[in-house]
């Protein structure tokens, strides 16, 4: 993952922005309805940012942690709420804690530079039967970062998704299509891959 200074700056204002709050609104309803969460559910966010979408499910989840590795976002999102906060170290490594019933994503997966491996460590934190629910980009162009630092990936194959998770362990695997989100004056669309781990 990328360091933490961009986004350590960017904190106070990230929520400024109308379509990062519409994103994640879209995003977090997708969601509310693909990943069967329910009053009984531990969730973790992992990449929390802010916590758009950490306090969009929070009211229907039983608990609900957010993961970031930038101090600046974990100290927007502590203003908003009283969530449970985990600081991971600047490459994503750290113990994430659970066992969960729910692991969730929203514009991380771009970031972590092996996708294959935060899998296997994303089912390592469920409980058996636990789920996950990963947005990201589909495959673009490099223009939504513009060749911003710590971007690993200019989204993702929706295929090649599904795959790293089976490969993980995760079953039912499937990946739908979120929401779309423009940015100056383009459209992106944005995956919402989902799966059980054994």
């Amino acid at each position: 993952m990328p360091g933490t200074g961009h986004f350590d700056k960017a904190a106070k204002d990230w929520d400024q922005e109308d379509r990062r709050v519409a994103l994640a609104r879209a995003v977090a309803a997708a969601m509310r309805s693909q990943a069967s969460l329910t009053r009984s559910d531990s969730v973790l966010d992992f990449g929390c940012g802010t916590g758009l979408v950490t306090l969009e499910l929070a009211p229907l989840a039983g608990s609900i942690t957010g993961a970031d590795t930038s101090p600046g976002m974990l100290a927007a999102l502590a203003a908003k709420a009283p969530i449970p906060r985990i600081q991971l170290e600047p490459d994503g490594d750290g113990d994430l804690g659970g066992p969960y019933d729910l692991i969730v994503s929203s514009m991380t997966l771009h970031h972590v530079f092996d996708v294959p491996d935060l899998f296997l460590r994303l089912g390592r934190h469920l409980k058996p039967g636990g789920r996950v629910a990963l947005a990201d980009l589909d495959v673009e162009d490099g223009s939504f970062h513009g060749g911003a630092d710590g971007v690993f990936h200019l989204g993702f194959q929706r295929d090649r998704v599904a795959a790293w998770l089976r490969e993980a362990g995760f079953r039912e695997v499937r990946v739908e299509t979120a929401c779309t989100t423009t940015k100056e004056g383009r459209d992106y669309s944005i995956f919402l891959a989902l799966g059980i781990k054994d």
